[in-house]
């Protein structure tokens, strides 16, 4: 169990931070070669591919690799094309972590709070991500230089 010493907002204004996100839901990893990565997580690792899609409204080919029986994830995320934030996030930064999601229960209610705390989140409302999950992101000058990803997923899931 991880702890903060010190929390960065007074405690006044940290309201109900602990219940704003449930768990980390993956670690998205940007990789010029999808079927490669899976291959690496797979034979290196040992770990499985759990789901796999393409979401052209995200421009990526993207699978899910299971963490053990934890429920969390690596998102392994390839670009569909030159133009797409995967493919300027590679040609910036190399193959690396792209973004840290957090599980949220609503989407739209944490965004709401950390408005209200002067986050910016890249989108006005959820966009659609993996397995139908609702999807926004933190900017990540407002979150110490990180892309932090807020999934609330799909109902069936």
């Amino acid at each position: 169990m991880c702890a903060m010493t010190s929390p960065a907002l007074p405690p006044e204004q940290l309201g109900d931070v602990q219940h704003l996100f449930t768990a980390i839901d993956h670690v998205g990893i940007a990789v010029p070669d999808l079927d490669e990565a899976m291959a690496f997580y797979r034979d290196a690792y040992g770990m499985q591919v759990l789901h796999e899609e393409v979401n052209e409204e995200q421009g990526v080919r993207e699978a899910m690799v299971g963490v053990g029986d934890s429920g969390s994830c690596i998102q392994l995320l390839a670009p569909l094309t030159p133009e797409s934030t995967i493919a300027k996030f590679l040609d910036r930064n190399g193959q690396g972590m792209q973004q840290l999601a957090f599980r949220v229960d609503d989407v739209e209610h944490v965004a709401a709070v950390l408005r209200e705390r002067g986050l910016r989140l890249l989108y006005d409302a959820p966009r659609r991500g993996t397995s139908d999950s609702r999807v926004n992101f933190i900017h990540p000058k407002d979150a110490g230089g990180v892309l932090v990803e807020l999934v609330e997923p799909a109902a069936h899931h």
